[in-house]
Order: structure tokens, then C-alpha cells, then sequence
């Protein structure tokens, strides 16, 4: 069993879908938790509810991790109240569902700096936090299929996931060595409100069954959670720098 007590996850963009499912997963196991959210404050709210029924201690924080600043006073926060940071998901993403040829520079922008950038921030901000510890720290983005396959309408998602998958590889060349892992959960097909909006979604929804090798079960966004609760042990201790596919096996064929 993972025993994460007396560990402090922040999980950006927690309030819903996948980051929802992975804060509930590392307070399960034992974590306190961060929840940080936008917009969507409600559901980060019932999200804390639901870790403090665990018997965890949960924090709320709006920012917004794509622009610095933000992500500055947001670490500050977390070194002066809490002290302690020693697994971070960076897990918000944004984008938009759109073709390229009608995509303007701003939303080329907002896509790397939310989907990438934060990723730079928050380590880069964290970095005291968590380097030279007992234990090894963990960091863990979530990516995409759209990395390395052509989706519809997913151009810019799909071009900012695989910049997030190489910045994590270089991540480690600056961290690795001092106590810190980073690593990738990249996540297949999962229904979530994000999701829903993919043009031809139902369609590609209906096919996961035909894609998949797991007979007529389907991938969850607690599958995801259960990908990133093992990078965030130390069962993944020796695991650094690498892109973990959860998909049931979609991927590997026509």
C-alpha cells in the first residue's frame, strides 16, 4: 500500500476532471493537498470538502498558474503557511479546440504558457522547497496523446504537450541530482468537461471500445490518478525523466 503521510501535494487545476480525481487519489494515500483552481471555485471547494472527509488537511488557492507573478505568490503562500511542498501535478491545461490556420498568436501564448511555462514556474519557484530532502520529492505533468499524434482541432494542445514532455526530460537534468523526480503521466481518451467539447467527441468516445485492449472497460480519470499516485511514491524512486502512458494499450495500434 503507498503510504504518503506527512506529505504536501499541490495539484493544479484540481477543482475538476483529472486533477479532481488525482488530489482525492494522494489525500486517499495519505497526502494533505493543495487544491488550486481559476475560475471554478465551487467545485474546488466541494473537492476540499472531500479531502477533509478523508482526514486530510486541505488548502484552497486561486491562481492562475500560467502567469508568473501568480505562480510566485502562490509558492509564497505555500512556504509561509505550510512549509513544506513535496509532490507537485501540474496538471492545468488550456487551449482551445481549434484548427491552426485559425488560431491567432494569443492563443499560441496562453497554450504554451499554461500547458508548458507553468510547469518552469512552479519548480522553478519550489525548487527550496523541495530539493535536499530525507525523501525524494516528486513532480508529475500531465500530457496527451496530442503529443505525438494528429487530432482534430488540437493542434495547439497537441504542440504545447509534447513541448511539456521535453521540458520535464531537461526539468531533470537540473533537479535529478538533487533529490527531485519528474516525470510524465500521459493520459488517453477520458470524458471530462474539457473533453466533451473535442470536436466529434461522442464519436471518439464510442470508438475508445474498439481502440482499447480492455475488453468493455474504459479509462477513467481515476486511472490517470492511479498513474500519478505511483510516481508520486517512492515506489518511483528510480523513475526519472520518462513519459508514462495510460491509455489501455489505445496507442500502440491503427
Amino acid at each position: 500500500m503507498i503510504d504518503l503521510k506527512n506529505r504536501v501535494s499541490l495539484v493544479t487545476g484540481s477543482s475538476r476532471g483529472i486533477g479532481r480525481a488525482t488530489a482525492l487519489k494522494l489525500a486517499s494515500a495519505g497526502s494533505d493537498v493543495i487544491v488550486n483552481y481559476v475560475s471554478s471555485r465551487t467545485a474546488a471547494l466541494e473537492t476540499a470538502k472531500e479531502i477533509r472527509q478523508l482526514g486530510r488537511q486541505v488548502w484552497v488557492v486561486k491562481a492562475d498558474v500560467s502567469e508568473e507573478q501568480d505562480a510566485i505568490e502562490l509558492m509564497g503562500f505555500v512556504s509561509r503557511e505550510i512549509g513544506q511542498l513535496d509532490i507537485i501535478v501540474s496538471n492545468a491545461a488550456t487551449g482551445g479546440f481549434r484548427n491552426l490556420f485559425d488560431s491567432e498568436p494569443k492563443h499560441f501564448e496562453r497554450a504554451m504558457a499554461t500547458n508548458v511555462l507553468s510547469l518552469v514556474y512552479l519548480a522553478r519557484e519550489a525548487r527550496e522547497l523541495m530539493i535536499n530532502r530525507p525523501y525524494r520529492t516528486k513532480i508529475i505533468a500531465i500530457s496527451s496523446h496530442g503529443a505525438d499524434i494528429a487530432l482534430p482541432s488540437y493542434g495547439l494542445i497537441g504542440g504545447s504537450k509534447a513541448a511539456l514532455e521535453s521540458i520535464a526530460r531537461h526539468l531533470t537534468l537540473e533537479v535529478g541530482h538533487l533529490g527531485v523526480n519528474v516525470n510524465i503521466v500521459k493520459a488517453g481518451l477520458v470524458r471530462t468537461d474539457s473533453t466533451d467539447r473535442l470536436p466529434g467527441a461522442e464519436e471518439m468516445f464510442a470508438g475508445r471500445i474498439h481502440k482499447s485492449m480492455m475488453g468493455s472497460r474504459v479509462l477513467e480519470a481515476d486511472d490517470v490518478a492511479n498513474a500519478v499516485l505511483f510516481l508520486a511514491s517512492p515506489l518511483s524512486d528510480l523513475v526519472q525523466g520518462e513519459t508514462l502512458t495510460v491509455d489501455g494499450g489505445s496507442a500502440i495500434h491503427v
